[in-house]
């Protein structure tokens, strides 16, 4: 059994994980904390998806222009998803 595989990566499911896990990680890092979170999780779903349609032997020419609005919608829900979350864990939400 794989965690992640590419095919994995390359549906609205599993880009949206692993680019909320990656954004969740990364934002304090030094270099990176400069950047506005959605910004930075917007980068990462690039990140994400072109190798996982390239891999997936999907990235065309359509593909590629699409990928940009998928990775908005990825990068919204990934935001909007954590500070949901934030809402039902109290202690997490006063860490930050």
């Amino acid at each position: 059994m794989e965690f992640v595989d590419w095919p994995t990566l390359a549906t609205y499911a599993g880009a949206f994980t692993m680019v909320l896990i990656i954004t969740q990680f990364t934002k304090k890092l030094r270099f990176i904390k400069k950047i506005p979170t959605q910004i930075w999780s917007y980068v990462v779903a690039l990140i994400v998806l072109y190798p996982a349609y390239f891999f997936t032997e999907q990235l065309t020419a359509s593909n590629a222009v699409l990928i940009l609005f998928n990775a908005i919608i990825i990068a919204f829900a990934t935001n909007g998803g954590y500070e949901a979350f934030k809402k039902f864990i109290p202690k997490q939400s006063k860490e930050e």
